[in-house]
């Protein structure tokens, strides 16, 4: 599921987000404050939450809300105020009111959209950015979890077999796409009288575009049922009661200078009069920040995942490390809420670099860069660092994970 580590795709693609939020809720009961999207959880209602993810997310420029002619009202008074988000009115059905959302981003003219239901309101940053890295390819990109449970096939209330679940995934949203072949194909659906599709990647499979796995996240739940939007709340009101599970990780490497023409630094080639000896391209910066990561839950080192006397490693990029290790943390449910690099060297320069590093370690850990830090010091022309010998990196990365501290 995860995408080719080693491919360096363009991180420049305009990037806008339609929101789902047209439907009524039935299976989730009645209720005054009105359909489920509306319903409350943590003092704020549902959808507040999910808004909030996507506007503050540094790579979406416009996100349009396809909203029930019924609701503008509870729109208005649930929504934050934000110069890039619209409201639409949606249709009589899920597909038709993705389309009209889709419609109404054309003038804007998004390389890539993401389409998201409104009631999945713990969809996070990194889930965000893993899909936008996948559709940025030129793919279709769906967020899903490989089936846990034991699924049988029954019928007339009697159990008639054992479906297997290998190949099997749970589909999420945000579900993200090259804008202009997705609205095509939306157009292509409506035109045909095709409304049976279930989501929108399913649209994308029957118009022949191609549709990438990427790692969901178990957290992102969607809200179904009355129970869904209690269990919800006490979520929210957990979270805001109860002592985080914060934890720190630090990592230091260094390497000398050997032979070459460049230095590779937190992902970004610096030409140079010399290159760095050492595990895989020698990318002290990275490698630090591998350690940090793993520390937080503690899972060893780089040397541990990544022995240097394995040959495969050798000249290997070293953002495959940071990966590996940022999944790691994502599979213990670890959420990477800021990471701080100090490169020590006397040579070269890191500042004309530090935009490049920044957007490289976004995009390598799914954060936003003002969750990112990369300084650069001397060493005052004191030992071998000072001496001009090789180049050495502090790293530090915080990390929160599900629960709360013990007593």
């Amino acid at each position: 599921m995860e995408r080719d580590l080693h491919n360096n795709h363009d991180s420049g693609a305009r990037v806008a987000a339609v929101i789902v939020a047209a439907g009524r809720g039935e299976r989730a009961g009645q209720s005054a404050e009105g359909p489920k999207q509306y319903r409350s959880i943590g003092g704020r209602p549902v959808i507040a939450h999910t808004l909030d993810t996507f506007l503050s997310h540094p790579r979406i420029s416009d996100v349009v809300v396809a909203i029930h002619a019924d609701d503008e009202d509870l729109f208005r008074a649930a929504a934050p105020a934000a110069p890039n988000l619209r409201a639409v009115r949606g249709g009589a059905s899920r597909q038709d009111s993705v389309r009209l959302a889709l419609q109404a981003l054309e003038e804007a003219g998004p390389d890539i959209v993401l389409i998201h239901d409104a009631v999945r309101p713990f969809a996070d940053h990194g889930l965000i950015g893993r899909v936008i890295a996948a559709a940025d390819e030129g793919l279709g990109a769906l967020p899903a979890l490989a089936v846990a449970d034991t699924l049988k096939r029954g019928a007339n209330g009697l159990v008639k077999g054992t479906v297997s679940r290998d190949g099997l995934f749970a589909a999420q949203t945000p579900q993200g796409f090259p804008f202009r072949p997705i609205l095509e194909a939306h157009r292509k659906a409506a035109a045909e009288g095709r409304s049976d599709f279930t989501d929108d990647a399913a649209i994308a499979e029957w118009a022949g575009l191609p549709v990438r796995l990427v790692e969901g996240s178990p957290d992102n739940v969607k809200l179904t049922w009355a129970r869904d939007i209690a269990l919800a709340d006490q979520r929210m009101q957990l979270m805001s009661t109860t002592f985080p599970d914060v934890r720190t990780g630090n990592g230091y490497d260094v390497h000398r200078f050997g032979e070459g023409n460049h230095v590779t630094l937190c992902g970004v080639k610096i030409p140079f009069d010399k290159g760095l000896s050492g595990h895989s391209d020698a990318d002290v910066g990275l490698h630090a920040l591998t350690d940090a990561l793993l520390a937080t839950k503690g899972l060893g080192d780089i040397g541990t995942h990544f022995p240097p006397s394995d040959p495969q490693w050798k000249g290997a990029p070293s953002r495959i490390f940071v990966e590996h290790a940022a999944k790691l943390v994502r599979e213990h449910g670890g959420r990477i809420a800021n990471v701080d690099v100090t490169l020590i060297c006397e040579a070269p320069k890191v500042g004309p670099y530090r935009a490049a590093m920044t957007a490289a370690l976004t995009e390598m850990l799914g954060i936003s860069g003002d969750r990112v830090s990369i300084k650069a010091t001397t060493n005052e022309k004191l030992g071998f660092l000072g001496r001009g010998e090789g180049i050495a990196a502090i790293a530090t990365a915080t990390v929160v994970y599900p629960g709360s501290l013990p007593e």
